[in-house]
């Protein structure tokens, strides 16, 4: 089967099409800058080769069609017809408590979406207009929305839930729901099968550590608990996101600042965590070079980050009574093993414990657990394409939509 990933944000559209057969990226690129007038941006990697050009696309639908034009036209088309596509894959960053698992769009599923868009203005809106986009150039193909929150419906309430009035949780659906789900489903079932045991009797943490970050209690291969919340702003310090703070003290800032709650939710969001400590970046590879030359605050950013990943970690351990392994993924626990030392040191009695010379210079799949400790520790890159397609798959299979 043939599944189409869109990944639709507020000025971009990343797609990848991907023959689930032997899991190979027949195609993949991005618009960028969309719908902020003059030329967007247009790349797409196919047949080993790139293409580079600005193009118009004053709205997703525009966008849309240029993918198609690249999937079926020109020198890198990897397909003869539209229809040779089986389906295609929408994530959709927030499906609130009402999808469990990913579904086959309708009007139902739709206007959900929108409703849900409340609380993730920035990314629910925008995948709507490009499933809409896909509907009107592609009717004859199925689409399906793939929730982020999906893989953490399985926490219970204690975890969930916020100590505010009951019938406020019910009137506003205010909960925790967590982020990252389809990254921290796919790197648990690769830990197990690294494992060679079924992901059903272990017991594992999950850290997504990139620009956005959170970090996943898994049992039995469902969530146990999860760092984010209501939002991706809760949690570890991130970024540019402040992460775990006290509400008092949010109240404070925009008291003092004059700040309105549009001009708070930027600071909270874009302003903070590591851009906001340190004063120079949020990207960890400017925080070190600015370490070596003896910046104090990107230290305090970097020590920040390493500790809050250290408070969830231990946390868990006691959630899940033990761990069976730890696992690395995303931007940085993918490609920064220095964090990734740091992170793991001083864990030795939870059983978690890295081997330098197998951390030092780690970009790729490797356990750099040290030999006999009780933990396995992994690094495993994140394919949150080829998971969007798995359960692109698996719906449009239960919905008897199959060619």
């Amino acid at each position: 089967m043939i599944v189409l990933v869109m990944n639709s944000g507020s000025s971009s559209l990343k797609f990848q099409l991907i023959d689930m057969d032997n899991g190979d990226v027949m195609s993949k690129g991005l618009v960028e800058r969309i719908g902020m007038g003059g030329d967007a941006g247009f790349e797409v990697k196919a047949k080993g080769e790139k293409i580079k050009k600005d193009v118009k696309a004053d709205d997703h639908k525009q966008a849309v069609a240029l993918v198609i034009d690249a999937l079926t036209t020109g020198d890198l088309a990897v397909v003869d017809d539209l229809n040779n596509i089986d389906a295609i894959g929408h994530r959709i960053v927030q499906g609130g408590d009402s999808f469990p698992k990913a579904a086959v769009v309708d009007q139902r599923v739709k206007d959900l979406v929108r409703e849900y868009g409340a609380m993730a203005p920035l990314h629910n809106y925008a995948a709507l207009a490009g499933i809409e986009a896909c509907e009107e150039l592609m009717p004859t193909i199925p689409s399906v929305c793939v929730f982020d929150t999906s893989y953490h419906m399985t926490m219970d309430p204690a975890h969930y839930m916020y100590a505010i009035p009951y019938d406020d949780y019910k009137e506003l659906k205010v909960r925790r729901y967590g982020a990252h789900g389809t990254s921290h489903k796919y790197v648990a079932r690769e830990a197990a099968k690294a494992m060679g045991r079924p992901l059903e009797e272990l017991k594992l943490i999950t850290c997504h550590l990139g620009n956005g970050a959170s970090v996943s209690a898994i049992k039995g291969g469902k969530i146990v608990d999860t760092s984010m919340g209501f939002t991706p702003l809760e949690g570890l310090v991130m970024g540019t996101r402040v992460g775990d703070i006290d509400a008092a003290a949010v109240l404070f800032i925009m008291k003092n600042k004059g700040y309105s709650i549009d001009e708070m939710d930027t600071y909270l969001n874009k302003k903070c965590g590591l851009l906001g400590v340190s004063g120079i970046s949020n990207d960890f590879r400017d925080l070190e070079d600015a370490m070596q030359e003896g910046n104090e605050r990107a230290k305090l950013a970097y020590d920040m980050f390493v500790l809050q990943v250290k408070k969830y970690i231990g946390a868990y351990y006691a959630e899940l009574d033990g761990c069976d392994a730890i696992v690395f993924t995303a931007g940085i626990g993918e490609n920064d093993d220095l964090v990734r030392g740091s992170i793991c040191k001083g864990l030795d009695a939870l059983g978690i414990s890295v081997d330098p010379a197998k951390n030092d210079g780690c970009r790729e799949f490797r356990d750099i657990s040290k030999e006999g400790a009780k933990a396995h520790a992994f690094v495993i890159p994140t394919n949150e394409e080829y998971a969007i397609a798995t359960e692109t798959i698996e719906a449009v299979k239960e919905a008897g939509l199959v060619k």
